[in-house]
């Protein structure tokens, strides 16, 4: 039975917990958010999925090494021989009083990130050099960003000052129940799918420590999922929607396949 989605212009999100709560009430304080948890749990579809609750404008910046102050914030083009200031996002996000959402923000220059720290804390301010202008967030503005804490290290991890400035959440893959009623959101796949599919990620989430940098996330059982529904063989559709997606070692791609063989009795 696919489980529809009563609000079909809000993208689907099923809670884990009162993590719907908290980032309400934050945006109600003028508070930044932070949400740590593994890539492919659901930080950037949570993201998604509130900013359309609240009917506000999301702007979701992929964080990066060569992302300069001036990608945030906005800078000078010249076109028809004329000079003009263009916002960059975090600036049209205070403008208009949306979310800025900033995604694995470690990946970004520590100097880039100085640019969010008087927005978040009380000033609640957005000074731009360039034109002079100092802008006051208005009270719909809210500052959020994400990161993956397995990722972290000496040299990509967030600075303390800075992760003290925001409400954090944590977030990890679903439960085995909540992971298959999110298949069955996302894709309308048969529950026995679902099943079968989740059963497989956590077999190999247990091999995470071992052989996979990144483990089998709720993402890759959905395009797995929708491959499957689409027609494609199960077994196929697992190659190449999770496993060639995790390793590229030869080896480990067929140990991981004989997990996915045995739950389809192949």
């Amino acid at each position: 039975m696919k489980l529809e989605n009563p609000h079909p212009a809000i993208p689907f999100y099923q809670p884990a917990d009162d993590e719907v709560t908290v980032f309400e009430h934050a945006w109600r304080n003028g508070l930044p958010l932070l949400i740590k948890g593994p890539t492919g749990c659901g930080k950037t579809r949570f993201v998604a999925h509130m900013a359309a609750r609240l009917g506000l404008p999301l702007y979701t910046v992929a964080c990066h090494d060569d992302l300069t102050a001036a990608d945030l914030v906005g800078r000078h083009l010249i076109g028809d021989g004329q000079t003009v200031w263009c916002d960059g996002p975090l600036t049209r996000a205070v403008r208009e009083g949306g979310i800025c959402y900033l995604d694995e923000i470690v990946e970004a220059r520590k100097d880039t990130t100085v640019v969010l720290h008087p927005l978040a804390d009380d000033r609640r301010i957005l000074p731009i050099d360039r034109t002079g202008e100092l802008l006051k967030a208005p009270p719909e503005f809210m500052l959020v960003v994400s990161y993956n804490p397995g990722y972290q290290n000496l040299l990509k991890g967030m600075k303390p000052s800075t992760r003290q400035r925001f409400v954090s959440l944590r977030f990890d893959f679903p439960a085995r129940e909540r992971e298959e009623s999110i298949l069955l959101g996302e894709t309308g796949c048969a529950p026995d799918l679902a099943r079968r599919l989740v059963g497989i990620a956590n077999s190999l989430r247990i091999l995470k420590e071992h052989d996979l940098e990144e483990a089998a996330s709720t993402r890759l059982l959905v395009y797995a999922a929708l491959l499957i529904r689409a027609g494609m063989d199960p077994v196929s559709a697992c190659r190449a929607a999770i496993v060639e997606s995790l390793t590229d070692d030869p080896e480990v791609a067929e140990a991981l396949m004989e997990v996915v063989a045995a739950t389809f009795g192949r």
